[in-house]
């Protein structure tokens, strides 16, 4: 394998750009890469890191992403928008099942959702009756204990995936 070894690359018709084959791979498994002001750290399998907006702290991407999302009406129960979902489906008023396409590690995972219902202000609950594909979540009215459907409804899971 020949080796290049040079402090700078510039484009051959315009300095400000470089194009880069299909996949580039830069060093090894531990690679640190710098783009701009940013810094991209690639520790491990699965496990890369970002320099934060101040320069001074990190993120790792894999832990900071949401796995799945959707975004839907308890109304009707279809779907308008979403990722890594396969379905929702309605259990009772104010109660939804969620199921995902990919399971997560474990069923110990934070299940955050916003709702809004022009007749009642919506508290928040926590999923319940988690696998790793799948849980429940209940919602109810300003008094916290009448079940109301989410006229808008979003629902998230965060977590490691499998």
């Amino acid at each position: 394998m020949s080796k290049i070894k040079t402090d700078e690359i510039e484009g051959l018709s315009n300095s400000e750009l470089l194009s880069v084959p299909k996949e580039l791979s830069v060093g090894t498994a531990a690679a640190t890469l710098n783009v701009g002001n940013t810094i991209f750290t690639n520790a491990s399998a699965g496990s890369t890191t970002i320099t934060g907006e101040g320069g001074t702290t990190t993120t790792n991407i894999q832990q900071g992403l949401t796995k799945s999302w959707v975004y839907h009406s308890q109304d009707d129960h279809l779907i308008d928008d979403s990722f890594n979902f396969t379905s929702i489906t309605d259990t009772a008023v104010g109660r939804t099942g969620y199921t995902i396409a990919n399971n997560m590690a474990n069923a110990v995972y934070p299940t955050p959702f916003s709702g809004w219902d022009a007749t009642s202000f919506m508290t928040t609950s926590q999923g319940y009756n988690k696998t790793t594909t799948f849980w429940n979540n209940a919602h109810s009215g300003g008094d916290f204990t009448t079940p109301v459907d989410a006229s808008e409804k979003g629902e998230t899971s965060i977590g490691d995936l499998a």
